[in-house]
């Protein structure tokens, strides 16, 4: 078969009513895969993340451009039926929606699944919730370190000694995510049967999934303890100051064999014998950090883990973004892209980490749109309205 590779979801279009983090970061994800996706937005209501940020310290929207590179939009004030109507005319020319309001949003503005059923029969709709579209809690509003709590997640990080680490999870990334994938296997469905389908995803019982292992033990009768960054089965097992300052060292030792090897990287190879065995580490877990503690203060993180690696110990430097940004073998990869665009100093973004074999056009193609960028190709080629009929649109804030 000749011709240019395409991307896997090439030639899948996304009606995207998605706002804020969560639902953007998944149509994100299937627009890096090759998705026509159209972003509706509004005037009279900005999505928060294309505002600037003066409380991040920034006065440019860069949390938006993380989310919605390759993305078209086009303006729509969904406040005016006119404006509904050719909402569904998108939706009837697309194979999947995806709205992240809270639920009865898209139900008041008459987008809900029953309606756009009728302008697209097979119509594939993912709504992205904190609670979901049903159940007690469903009319909560979200935020994501709300999710991390509600879901128990927040409960297990942090120490044993400090309270939970509720504020930090990446759960609108880890919503996103699963969104992301639960579309791909609604798509596939609709393509073998040929029936619509309503993908409800509560963000809260995302943070749920991921506390396995805890749930069970509290099904047990037993109480999971927050840990920090030891494990229940390897000590030394977390993160050590260097000499640096805020150059910290990443260490995980799996077993008596790599022990030893650590040991004869720092020259300790008289140590305590209580460190001797896997068990006896475990049992004197907090001596051993310290110790620890000790002989990598006198160490550079760099030099040392790179030895440390030469020696079978899993071992790294706990970057930061500047290592990240200058990392060649990320840059190689296509993991962290240059973007620019006319008017735009060039700039760092973070590309798709997918890679396939046959289909070279995956990741960031084009930067965040400009609002309403391409209407002349929605409004125009797809939805077939002429320039009289836009211009009376927009005298009268339809399109706006």
């Amino acid at each position: 078969m000749s011709g240019t590779p395409r991307a896997p979801l090439h030639g899948v279009r996304i009606a995207d009513f998605t706002i804020h983090a969560a639902g953007p970061f998944c149509t994100h994800l299937w627009s890096q895969l090759g998705a026509e996706c159209i972003k509706i937005e509004s005037q009279t209501r900005l999505d928060a993340f294309r505002k600037p940020h003066a409380v991040y310290g920034r006065m440019s929207a860069a949390t938006f451009d993380q989310v919605s590179a390759n993305k078209l939009s086009v303006r729509l004030n969904l406040k005016q039926p006119e404006a509904v109507a050719l909402a569904k005319r998108l939706v009837s020319v697309s194979d999947v929606a995806a709205e992240s309001f809270r639920p009865g949003v898209m139900k008041r503005l008459g987008l809900d699944f029953d309606a756009l059923k009728e302008a697209k029969p097979d119509i594939v709709l993912l709504s992205l919730s904190s609670c979901g579209q049903d159940g007690p809690d469903s009319h909560f509003a979200g935020y994501a370190p709300l999710f991390g709590a509600w879901g128990g997640l927040g409960w297990m990080s942090g120490y044993s000694d400090g309270p939970p680490v509720e504020m930090r999870h990446v759960m609108d990334h880890a919503a996103g995510t699963h969104a992301a994938l639960a579309l791909l296997a609604a798509l596939h469905q609709k393509r073998r049967t040929g029936r619509a389908q309503h993908v409800d995803l509560a963000a809260r019982e995302v943070a749920s999934a991921m506390i396995g292992e805890a749930l069970i033990l509290a099904s047990l009768g037993q109480t999971p303890e927050r840990m920090g960054n030891a494990d229940s089965a390897m000590a030394p097992h977390g993160v050590y100051a260097t000499n640096r300052p805020d150059r910290w060292l990443t260490l995980a030792v799996r077993d008596d064999a790599e022990w030893r090897a650590l040991l004869r990287v720092l020259g300790q190879e008289d140590a305590d014998p209580r460190y001797a065995s896997a068990a006896m580490r475990l049992r004197h877990r907090s001596e051993l950090d310290a110790q620890l503690a000790q002989w990598l203060a006198r160490h550079d993180a760099d030099s040392l883990a790179e030895r440390l690696q030469q020696n079978g110990v899993c071992a790294h430097v706990s970057w930061n973004m500047r290592d990240i940004a200058a990392d060649p073998h990320l840059r190689e990869r296509g993991s962290v892209v240059e973007v620019s665009g006319p008017g735009i100093p060039a700039r760092l973004a973070v590309g798709s980490p997918i890679r396939f074999s046959a289909t070279p056009e995956v990741g960031i193609r084009r930067l965040t749109p400009e609002l309403g960028q391409d209407e002349d190709y929605v409004f125009g080629e797809l939805l077939g309205l002429n320039a009289a009929q836009r211009a009376d649109l927009q005298e009268r804030e339809i399109i706006f």
